[in-house]
């Protein structure tokens, strides 16, 4: 998604963003891959258009899949990746990056889940704060990564984990066990919840895995005592607007109810999840939740702070995104015409 310049952009622009939902397979920037196999992978592919919807979930999966896994196939191979990616976020401002590698990758290219670490993380510019997760489905336990997973507490530098894949998928016993003994090593524990299953998923997510960090988390709008749930425990929903929409998950985004959300109480940061299959940016995120939700210059405000309210970072360096943010925030006010109280 493209938009042109106008003054609230500029002001999205300016915001210290962060993005907390973002698989890195996902993120591999279009051009790569056509510089890689132009005959394989056109300039301008179909689900690139602005108003294209994956019909369900599988054909998502087979795109992403499809796509992805014809570059993924060396550490090196993610460090490039990498380096494209962490640029376009410094290019947009976005100075926080959560994002998680495919644990399963590993088995498919025989090399350490380490080795990819270790190349993603030489990739990250100065200037750009990044941690990394190991990404898996909820039946990855019962295969030969089961070793690799009962591992996971002892790589220093992995930052947490993430369970993802289709919610129609039933969470497996082990995951609870698991994901407790992660944080117990100091690990950051994030499920996929509440995007193509109901709120009942958020409070399994939230009561069962013990996480604070809900991947989409959205449809706990369906029942308030799930959204009171994320409130009481201060959970955050890590939520991806666009992709959403793409997924008919909401027909529109004046129909999501990610305002309603953060009306109720539910800190809600804003992500890309896959802009490889999406066509997104954080900035488009932003932008769109503008033009087409009417999100106030200080709604995208909140939703900036809300980001670095959960960032793995310094206190004093939270607390100087907060400021940044917030003179900025006035300072669109008072452009916009208002007072700056």
């Amino acid at each position: 998604m493209r938009h042109a310049r106008s003054p609230v952009r500029e002001f999205i622009r300016s915001l210290p963003k962060t993005e907390t939902h973002l698989h890195l397979e996902g993120a591999l920037p279009y051009e790569m891959l056509h510089a890689l196999a132009p005959e394989r992978f056109p300039p301008a592919p179909a689900f690139h258009a602005a108003d294209y919807r994956y019909e369900a979930f599988s054909k998502f999966d087979e795109v992403l899949l499809g796509h992805a896994l014809p570059w993924f196939t060396s550490a090196q191979r993610y460090h490039e990746a990498a380096r494209a990616i962490f640029a376009r976020h410094l290019e947009q401002n976005v100075r926080y990056v959560e994002t998680s590698f495919h644990l399963a990758v590993t088995q498919f290219i025989t090399t350490p889940g380490r080795e990819i670490l270790a190349a993603i993380r030489a990739a990250v510019p100065p200037g750009l704060d990044v941690r990394l997760f190991a990404g898996m489905l909820r039946t990855d336990y019962t295969g030969p990564l089961q070793a690799v997973i009962d591992d996971l507490e002892n790589w220093d530098e992995l930052d947490g984990v993430d369970l993802h894949g289709f919610e129609g998928v039933p969470t497996e016993p082990w995951t609870a066990r698991v994901w407790e003994r992660l944080r117990s090593a100091g690990k950051i524990t994030k499920a996929h919840a509440g995007e193509f299953d109901g709120a009942q998923r958020v409070r399994e997510a939230i009561e069962q895995l013990g996480v604070r960090r809900v991947q989409h988390g959205v449809r706990a709008a369906e029942d308030p005592s799930v959204v009171a749930l994320a409130v009481s425990c201060d959970a955050t929903f890590d939520v991806c607007p666009i992709s959403n929409v793409k997924l008919n998950v909401f027909p529109s985004l004046a129909a999501h109810p990610l305002r309603r959300l953060m009306d109720a109480g539910v800190r809600c940061t804003v992500s890309t999840d896959d802009p490889l299959v999406f066509n997104n940016s954080v900035e488009d995120e932003y932008v769109a939740l503008a033009t087409e939700a009417a999100f106030s210059a200080a709604e995208l405000a909140q939703i900036a702070r809300n980001g670095w309210e959960v960032a793995r970072v310094s206190s004093a360096t939270r607390a100087a995104m907060v400021v940044e943010v917030n003179r900025l925030a006035v300072a669109e006010r008072i452009r916009a015409g208002g007072t700056p109280t």
